[in-house]
């Protein structure tokens, strides 16, 4: 059935669904996670890195988070064509409305912009949906700070933390249990390679395969900064010794209920 309403975007089905739509979203499912987390001081964005190739020439800063305006960042899961057209096209809303306003954009107001885009490439013929998922954060004098996700389809959502890309339902259900509303960013931070570590089909966390990103606001600044290698090293070191600190009181708990039950 689904094979005579899958080659139009313009098509419902008779179940009222649109195939290629979700072909867009299953595309997505299979790219590199990312997730945020937002703080009482900033948001943090993290991202896994797929490295195709060792020979390939590290050219860009940041592979998987794109500077958008002084005070917007966004980090994108799917078809990186796509992601890079979607990009370019936040960067012109942005300025745009920077030239003609004299002002930085409203975070919510240039997700919903860039949505309408989207949405448009699901009901017009001769197009397919972009094949992204993005997680857009910034920070603006009337919400502070703020995290959005958007989809194939033109929907947009504010979240305290979410997930995209592979994994990521098992992501947000960690983010569900762990997540407090008074965490700092360190903190955010810690939680966030904790999620990744536990989701990711690795056995260890290292610093080629991890992406992290900071908003914060200082002296009445927005600044992005997209952490280092030797940074996230630092993270990582001290994310394995909180687990070694967790798994010895497993142990020694274990250990104290087995000697009270020969007693």
């Amino acid at each position: 059935m689904a094979r005579r309403y899958d080659s139009k975007t313009t098509t419902f089905s008779p179940e009222g669904r649109l195939y290629q739509v979700e072909y867009a979203m299953e595309a997505i499912g299979h790219a590199g996670m990312c997730l945020g987390v937002v703080a009482v001081d900033g948001i943090v964005l993290a991202a896994e890195r797929r490295i195709t190739n060792k020979l390939l020439d590290d050219v860009f800063v940041s592979d998987k988070i794109y500077k958008i305006d002084d005070d917007l960042a966004c980090s994108v899961a799917g078809i990186t064509s796509d992601a890079n057209v979607l990009t370019a096209e936040l960067r012109a809303i942005a300025q745009r409305h920077r030239l003609q306003f004299g002002e930085p954009m409203p975070l919510e107001q240039l997700v919903m912009r860039l949505c309408d885009l989207k949405q448009a490439y699901t009901q017009y013929g001769g197009k397919r949906p972009f094949g992204v998922s993005i997680l857009y954060m910034g920070w603006d004098r009337r919400h502070g700070f703020q995290l959005y996700q958007s989809d194939p389809s033109g929907n947009y959502s504010g979240w305290k933390a979410t997930c995209i890309g592979n994994s990521s339902s098992a992501a947000v259900s960690i983010l569900k249990q762990e997540y407090g509303s008074d965490v700092d960013v360190h903190g955010a931070q810690l939680l966030a390679l904790r999620t990744l570590h536990k989701t990711l089909d690795i056995t260890k966390l290292t610093t080629e395969k991890i992406e992290l990103a900071t908003l914060m606001r200082e002296n009445d600044v927005t600044k992005l900064h997209v952490l280092s290698s030797d940074e996230v090293g630092e993270l990582i070191k001290e994310h394995e010794t909180i687990l070694e600190e967790e798994e010895k009181k497993k142990q020694e708990k274990a250990g104290s209920s087995t000697t009270s039950k020969k007693d």
